[in-house]
């Protein structure tokens, strides 16, 4: 039996559908189609760790090897963890006083108080500059010259 038949199983007891069975130990789908494809991908130590850690009583040594007994527990224990109904009343903890309705009255809350913020203006000012006259014009060429023209004054 491979490990691929061995992950079948657990599917199978868990009634899980590949997709539903890695989401619920937190992998993604793929991971787990490679796993049961044809190719026969042997699952990483972190698939493995991951589906231990959700389906805990899984006997470690018959996921890797086939040897031994699927489940750590024992028969009697896993029936019993299942054998009451879900809203059963627990007698252990249940209370012999009678239970009374506690009316609460609702209290309304202030508006919260916002500290005003405080306005800050702002002022631009412009300053003239006086005109700017040319002064002189340099041309560069690419042969490494340059010719300087100045205006007449």
């Amino acid at each position: 039996m491979s490990i691929k038949d061995r992950f079948k199983m657990i599917m199978d007891r868990e009634k899980l559908t590949a997709g539903a069975f890695a989401e619920s130990i937190g992998v993604a789908q793929a991971t787990i189609s490679h796993i049961l494809g044809p190719r026969n991908k042997y699952p990483s130590t972190e698939v493995i760790l991951r589906l231990h850690q959700r389906y805990n009583d899984i006997n470690l040594e018959w996921l890797l090897t086939g040897k031994g007994a699927m489940s750590n527990s024992s028969p009697s224990s896993t029936e019993a963890k299942f054998d009451y109904p879900l809203f059963a009343e627990n007698p252990v903890n249940s209370s012999k006083e009678s239970s009374t309705a506690e009316n609460r009255k609702e209290i309304a809350s202030e508006p919260p108080v916002y500290p005003t913020k405080e306005v800050v203006k702002q002022e631009v000012i412009y300053k003239e500059r006086p005109p700017r006259k040319i002064t002189e014009i340099r041309i560069f060429f690419d042969d490494s010259t340059y010719e300087i023209f100045k205006p007449e004054n």
